[in-house]
């Protein structure tokens, strides 16, 4: 393999890896942001513990994520010197901004959320976990800004050589980034959604802490259906845009070799990219490609061939990437809407507290699918229709240099998530402390079962 390959691996290992922690952040973030609020405005310190438990798996996936983000940057510089030296005026200043401002002011309150249980007053120690929500989405704003960036290059100049910032204001309005960044944030809400209610729904099933749970699952269940289905008509937009600015990716996608007026979608077909066909297509609707990709029956869509072959994306895993997120897309809201309708007693239904805790993986693997079709439908472009990923990786650097790299943070990587799923894992099925936590002090609390016990000071 030779040095851009091993180069391209590396960096998209570590961006996978560092993205199953970022959504979890997300959505937690705010869910936690919203029982502590309710733990303040209605006294009920089942809210407080609820903020402190689904708080510390909060914890764990943010201390983790953020040791395996700290790699990805320093890439730009070690593999791939030639795309920041010609694009990092623009790029550049947009992780800057995400770095100085955002990064920053959620670690900062973070810390003042995690010290200050005792030391402010409920109202400020609740203000601070919404400022750690806010920055945390405002993080993931500015990094996908850059992403789409990549995606759609806009407000822009070449100047000796090299790309420099002519517009900020086109560059944080760009359509197709504001539409990445809603997508992913509804995946990452749902995420989030899933994962309490599939813990919840765990200990839901063996009749652990009902009060507890029950409270939990119907705070997620009207969040995660929401932006379920939020996402269904998110998703169908953000298709369009990629069909008015990446005509490759959006023929790759649905694997059509010839340009079509009333381009059909087929619900079943198998791409066969070495004979430029597709070796089987089933149950066609008529008009509906078109339609979905630019609101016309009639409307015209460009086939792979119209491209010549090495402007093309890979086909076969973009396709099956793509049909796979959105089977997974479609699949979401009606399980949000079963969990939604059973909010209020969720333990009357057991077949679906077993279902929950299998569904915690399906979001991630369909956030990954996403980000696959995002990544690898751009090639070979590197940034999109203007610096090919050929042209972007470090001269001089050694195969034996990336190899040694690559298999380190294989290794680091690997044992980080390792930690992170035994983690989340023990203290989700472990569950709170069977006690009332109080404001500041001691209380005698009775459990769902009717069993008195005395708390000690959290």
């Amino acid at each position: 393999m030779d040095v851009l390959l091993l180069s391209r691996l590396q960096f998209a290992f570590t961006t996978f890896v560092h993205f199953i922690f970022v959504p979890l952040t997300l959505g937690l973030s705010l869910l936690v942001a919203y029982m502590e609020n309710r733990y303040v405005r209605t006294g009920d310190a089942e809210y407080k513990r609820m903020a402190k438990f689904w708080g510390k798996l909060f914890l764990i996936n943010f201390a983790l994520g953020v040791v395996t983000g700290i790699a990805l940057e320093f890439q730009f510089g070690t593999n791939w010197s030639r795309y920041s030296s010609y694009v990092g005026d623009v790029f550049g200043s947009l992780l800057a901004i995400e770095a100085t401002l955002a990064f920053f002011l959620e670690s900062t309150f973070l810390a003042v959320w995690i010290f200050g249980w005792k030391r402010l007053s409920p109202k400020l120690h609740n203000v601070s976990i919404w400022l750690v929500a806010l920055a945390a989405n405002l993080s993931a704003f500015w990094i996908l800004m850059a992403n789409g960036w990549m995606q759609n290059p806009v407000g822009y100049a070449i100047r000796g050589e090299r790309a420099e910032l002519a517009s900020f204001t086109a560059l944080v309005t760009n359509p197709f980034a504001w539409q990445q960044f809603i997508h992913t944030l509804c995946a990452a809400y749902i995420l989030s959604g899933f994962f309490v209610m599939g813990i919840s729904a765990w200990h839901l099933a063996r009749g652990r802490q009902v009060s507890f749970f029950r409270k939990s699952f119907r705070i997620a269940a009207p969040f995660t259906l929401v932006f379920a289905l939020v996402m269904v008509v998110q998703g169908h937009m953000h298709g369009a845009e990629v069909a008015r600015t990446q005509p490759t990716k959006l023929a790759a996608m649905e694997s059509l070799w010839e340009t079509r007026t009333r381009a059909p979608q087929f619900l079943f077909l198998i791409p066969d990219p070495a004979n430029e066909r597709n070796r089987l297509e089933l149950l066609p609707i008529p008009g509906a490609l078109s339609l979905l990709a630019f609101h016309s029956m009639d409307a015209e869509v460009q086939g792979l061939k119209d491209f010549a072959p090495q402007d093309r994306p890979p086909v076969m895993l973009t396709f099956i990437s793509f049909r796979t997120m959105v089977a997974l897309g479609f699949l979401f809201p009606l399980v949000a809407a079963w969990a939604w309708v059973r909010r209020t007693d969720p333990e009357r239904s057991p077949l679906m507290l077993r279902l929950l805790p299998w569904m915690i993986p399906l979001p991630y693997l369909a956030i990954q699918l996403g980000w696959i079709v995002a990544e690898l439908g751009r090639q070979p472009w590197i940034v999109y229709g203007m610096m090919r990923t050929e042209e972007a990786f470090s001269p001089g650097i050694a195969t034996g240099q990336v190899v040694f790299s690559l298999v380190l943070f294989a290794l680091i990587y690997t044992l980080l998530v390792a930690v992170d799923i035994f983690l989340l894992a023990h203290h989700g099925r472990k569950g709170p402390e069977e006690r009332h936590d109080v404001d500041d002090g001691s209380a005698t609390a009775t459990q769902p079962g009717g069993a008195g016990f005395t708390t000690a000071t959290a």
